[in-house]
């Protein structure tokens, strides 16, 4: 497939760039400082652009067969960069006509798992307290998805770890997996990579855990 990568050099961003490439994919990776991207390979164009400018990305998402995207806050003081920043994207793929669309979001915004436990409900609601914010925004992001015409899937995990791909998740289409408090970071690139292609996702949320 021909991809385009947004946040690509964000944690999960450059998992989906590295497994991309090393599956032969074709990845062109949206940077705003190509020194921050450590991955090489054949078959990557390193973008070079401003993302709050629709008409800048315009070239880097044109023709592609999907689109994916790890924009999003990295601490409370970044919320609202989700939603901002995936409308940009969105402007730009409905101008070139460019259909599909995976991002990143949260697993708070997802239905709680049947046979929750009254422990994983408690942590679900302090840790929406908390990141309130955050959360907020997410939720603008995907009401933006919404109200777009592309073929989106908002990818929903919980709490992210730093670990190497081992494949052995769950995915929830339209929910979100029982027990699931964590997933690593490889893991959910590998998830957004292999759902790309799948129609049973579009326009759907898809929790992802462990």
């Amino acid at each position: 497939m021909n991809l385009t990568v947004f946040g690509a050099t964000g944690g999960i961003g450059q998992e989906i760039v590295r497994q991309a490439l090393t599956a032969g994919h074709q990845v062109t990776a949206v940077v705003r400082d190509p020194a921050r991207l450590p991955v090489t390979g054949t078959g990557l164009e390193v973008f070079r652009a401003d993302v709050t400018d629709p008409e800048a990305l315009r070239p880097a998402v044109t023709g592609r067969d999907a689109v994916l995207s790890g924009l999003g806050a990295r601490s409370r003081k970044d919320a609202g960069v989700a939603a901002r920043l995936t409308r940009t994207v969105l402007r730009a793929m409905e101008a070139e006509g460019t259909r599909r669309l995976l991002v990143v979001s949260a697993a708070p915004l997802g239905p709680a798992p049947e046979r929750d436990s009254p422990l994983d409900r408690a942590v679900r609601g302090l840790v929406s307290a908390i990141l309130k914010d955050v959360y907020d925004d997410l939720r603008e992001m995907e009401a933006e998805l919404a109200r777009s015409a592309v073929d989106w899937t908002s990818v929903r995990p919980p709490r992210l770890q730093d670990k190497p791909l081992t494949g052995r998740y769950r995915t929830v289409v339209g929910g979100t997996p029982a027990k699931g408090r964590f997933i690593g970071r490889a893991d959910v690139a590998h998830a957004m990579l292999a759902m790309a292609d799948e129609p049973g996702t579009v326009k759907q949320g898809v929790g992802v855990a462990y």
